[in-house]
């Protein structure tokens, strides 16, 4: 029978051990794999740094979840992103978002001052600012990101693909803020999606590791593929693991997180102190119409505040909470809360008044009453 995405997930595609009959799979720690009779594998699987059992697995979960033909799993989000820019011809154009993870632009920039690529950059608020940037016929990548961390700025993934595709373009969406149980964005049109599998995919904030889907097994596929194995920027068996642990509950906590999310930007909304709420679900947001489209099953944990007493009020914002934790990362399922502009630096268009909330599974009331007194503090 075809089982729902939800049931994939938790059953972790409901691969019981063949040797000992466990529901859960076994980790395999082994670096090396044995051979028989005229050298032939006995398994799948010669050496770890392409890829072994497990992160066979925690892939074969992801591509299922995304409808995709492939995955691989990558040391972290900005290792996967590499990847991906690996695959392009030396000089190739790309275009990108203004508002953006700012590593990811950063690694762009990168690139770009190497000599590796060219970029031009768009505004993820204008609509008809991707269709400007891109060169029919020359540019070989479009990337975004949507929603956009940490301004939250949505982009039309289905609008993008044809942009990128009537240009000659490959799309790749960085789906980490809207993970598979929200976003299919390969079934909206992109070629490749990406995650920090850091994020809401692992949920713990244990792991540190990065995944890409394709929707076709092409030549770029094979080229990040080559990529991977001989770069060996791979997560470990045990961090794979883990991964396939969190996601068996991706679809519950993401439903939980989303509902607070909402919650607490409802209750932030109007704040005295607060100029601005950015949050996808509230039907305000200017992207929301989009938002609704893309992300069915909830908006997430993901919201930002600007505080209109500034950066000194964003500051003392964070430092007094007592239930939100002042740390770097999100979806979790803790809730975290952070003074962004100082994070990523002077050139980022991120508004120095802007504090950033990752809502995880708490009781909402209490997420609320945190912020709350800390707001009244001051």
């Amino acid at each position: 029978m075809d089982k729902r995405p939800e049931t994939l997930a938790a059953q972790a595609l409901h691969r019981i051990d063949s040797e000992t009959g466990a529901v859960i799979a076994p980790v395999h720690l082994a670096t090396t794999y044995a051979r028989g009779a005229g050298n032939a594998l006995i398994g799948a699987h010669d050496y770890l740094r392409p890829e072994g059992p497990t992160q066979a697995h925690a892939a074969d979960i992801l591509a299922a979840l995304e409808g995709g033909a492939g995955a691989r799993l990558f040391a972290s989000g900005l290792a996967t992103a590499m990847a991906v820019f690996a695959t392009l011809k030396p000089g190739a154009h790309v275009a990108a978002q203004t508002k953006m993870y700012y590593g990811a632009k950063k690694l762009l920039h990168h690139l770009e001052s190497r000599g590796a690529l060219t970029l031009t950059l768009f505004d993820p608020d204008e609509p008809d600012a991707l269709a400007h940037a891109v060169r029919p016929g020359v540019t070989e990548l479009v990337w975004i990101e949507t929603p956009a961390n940490p301004l939250w700025s949505l982009v039309d993934i289905a609008r993008a693909a044809d942009i990128a595709h009537g240009a000659g373009a490959v799309l790749a969406v960085d789906g980490t803020c809207a993970p598979p149980c929200t976003t299919r964005a390969l079934d909206l049109g992109a070629d490749m999606v990406m995650h920090s599998a850091t994020k809401y995919l692992n949920g713990h904030s244990d792991v540190l590791a990065g995944a890409v889907i394709t929707r076709a097994q092409d030549e770029r596929w094979q080229a990040l593929c080559d990529h991977h194995a001989l770069t060996g920027a791979v997560p470990g068996p045990f961090e794979a693991w883990l991964l396939i642990r969190g996601l068996r509950t991706l679809f519950v906590r993401f439903e939980r997180q989303s509902a607070n999310g909402l919650k607490v930007a409802q209750a932030l909304t109007g704040h005295p102190a607060i100029s601005h709420v950015l949050y996808p679900g509230l039907p305000d947001h200017p992207g929301h119409a989009i938002a609704a489209r893309q992300m069915t099953g909830g908006f997430g944990g993901l919201l930002s505040i600007r505080l209109k007493g500034g950066a000194e009020a964003a500051a003392r914002l964070c430092a007094s909470t007592q239930v939100f934790i002042q740390a770097t990362s999100i979806g979790g399922v803790e809730s975290l809360i952070e003074h962004r502009k100082p994070i990523e630096g002077p050139s980022s268009p991120t508004p120095d008044d802007l504090v950033r909330l990752s809502c995880g599974i708490e009781a909402a009331d209490d997420l609320i009453d945190d912020l709350m007194a800390a707001l009244e503090r001051g």
